[in-house]
């Protein structure tokens, strides 16, 4: 079960250059189921994911390389690449941070990652934090990789 929030951000954290950042390459095979592949730096996985919002179940399974750039050709709508940045958060959370490139820029989301509903109902964002969108579809990927 991924248990996440999501909110958009219009200013970035200071000294951002300091965080891990990875390259992320993402498409979408559907999108009601979603069924997604990403190459994230030199990583290749598929991606389930049920219906939800801020709960959701989703089960990745590896690729290499070669399964992917097969797959890449079969993808609905746009490839959508970001750099996603790893910020730590207070309470041994994390912030991820992706920063989108091409014709979704200069769109910017943060999407925090929890153990329970409860943890993510009582979360306080950070002040750079923008707009909780969350419970907007507007804001999943899959729904990004077709507008």
């Amino acid at each position: 079960m991924e248990i996440e929030r999501k909110y958009l951000v219009s200013k970035v954290p200071e000294h951002l250059e300091q965080f891990p950042c990875r390259s992320i390459a993402q498409g979408y095979l559907n999108t009601n189921p979603v069924v997604r592949i990403r190459q994230d730096n030199d990583k290749y996985e598929l991606t389930y994911k049920s219906k939800g919002f801020m709960a959701r179940q989703e089960y990745n399974l590896p690729l290499n390389r070669e399964a992917y750039e097969h797959l890449l050709t079969k993808i609905d709508g746009r490839l959508i690449r970001k750099k996603r940045y790893m910020i730590p958060l207070p309470h041994n959370l994390t912030a991820e941070l992706d920063i989108f490139e091409g014709d979704l820029a200069p769109l910017m989301l943060a999407e925090v990652e929890f153990a329970s509903e409860d943890d993510a109902n009582s979360f306080v964002p950070p002040s750079w934090f923008g707009e909780d969108v969350t419970f907007s579809g507007k804001y999943h990927n899959s729904t990004l990789s077709l507008i």
